[in-house]
């Protein structure tokens, strides 16, 4: 190997090394406190996975035949992570996150399920395994190309500014994988290396430059003591009613703050700030007033269930904390709230009895 190879190949071990860091810190330190930035971590994780598994199938080509498979399988979900970067830049809060576990659940499914394929027909699984990963890849970077233009047409926030050098660095190194794929392109290692290198530094940017991050604060005010602007607040308790009550996580009865608002993708201070100044209510009011009504609707329809199971069925911890809760919100106890639903003559033999 000549000394021009031998920089090649270690500024390609470099680069995996730290696009495999890098993205090992965005997905799991910063988890989803900026969702865009996690479908960054997962972008430089597959690509940094591919490029290091390619040095080392070079290095060492005597590897078993399937190592280069799990390479392949990276890129299978470069495209997806790509995709939903871009939506997740732009619709920020009003991102779906559900809908998106569930769609990288079924692409797991299915990459599973063509996996399995190689133990009963390798051979035939050799052939078109990199077709169907190219082709999903194809899928999902037409998806993201046009998701950007849509939305950079009709949003009318600041998204990020680094989210176009991000998708044309994506698009450049797939479009080099596609000529490599095909055999235009003989250079595999070392152009993909360098390609790879390119959109790391550039999604560098993104992840430490401090004019992003204050464009994105500027859009929800943090840690200040001014209010959220009250379009900005109807959405985000929009969101909140629906989670509370598609989820019903006050029937949680060790619900924190902090575990709402990680279902938000929000801070505990933002949530705080917004049931305070917004709706003028503590959190515990909050939930509590969601557990109060659910306990009442089921008085109401007549549940089987004796008053202190109710309290423990909507989210209370005990039973004087839900009597002395259900006191404060409703003016009267579960049991008189009880006997005021009855029948009349329902009421009169029970005072009787």
């Amino acid at each position: 190997m000549t000394f021009g190879q031998q920089m090649l190949f270690f500024f390609s071990a470099v680069g995996a090394f730290n696009g495999l860091l890098l993205g090992i810190y965005l997905l799991f330190v910063k988890k989803f406190k900026y969702l865009p930035d996690f479908f960054l971590g997962l972008i430089l994780l597959t690509l940094s996975t591919r490029v290091g598994i390619s040095v080392g199938m070079y290095f060492y080509p005597d590897l078993p035949r399937i190592i280069p498979h799990f390479g392949m399988a990276a890129l299978f979900f470069t495209g997806p992570a790509l995709y939903y970067y871009i939506r997740s830049s732009f619709l920020r809060e009003e991102f779906d996150l559900k809908q998106c576990r569930t769609s990288f659940g079924i692409l797991t499914l299915i990459l599973g399920a063509v996996g399995l394929v190689y133990l009963f027909f390798p051979m035939t699984w050799d052939r078109y395994f990199g077709t169907f990963i190219y082709t999903i890849w194809s899928v999902f970077v037409v998806l993201s190309v046009y998701q950007y233009y849509v939305f950079s047409k009709q949003t009318t926030q600041n998204p990020n500014k680094f989210i176009l050098p991000v998708m044309i660095s994506n698009v450049i190194i797939f479009l080099s994988y596609q000529l490599i794929s095909t055999g235009w392109l003989q250079i595999y290692c070392a152009s993909g290396s360098l390609l790879f290198s390119f959109v790391l530094y550039a999604n560098f940017l993104i992840i430490f430059s401090k004019k992003s991050d204050q464009e994105y604060v500027k859009e929800v005010p943090k840690y200040t003591n001014k209010k959220i602007s009250e379009e900005l607040a109807d959405s985000f308790v929009s969101k909140l009613e629906r989670l509370m009550n598609s989820e019903e996580l006050y029937k949680n009865p060790n619900l924190k703050l902090s575990d709402l608002a990680t279902k938000m993708n929000m801070s505990a201070h933002q949530l705080s700030q917004l049931l305070n100044d917004n709706l003028c209510k503590s959190f515990s009011t909050y939930i509590n007033e969601y557990r109060i009504s659910e306990a009442c609707d089921k008085i109401e329809n007549g549940s089987f269930l004796k008053i202190e199971e109710i309290g423990y069925e909507v989210g209370f911890n005990s039973k004087s904390t839900f009597f002395s809760t259900f006191k404060k919100i409703k003016n009267t106890t579960p049991l008189l709230y009880k006997q005021s639903q009855m029948p009349s003559e329902g009421r009169f033999q029970s005072s009787e009895l």
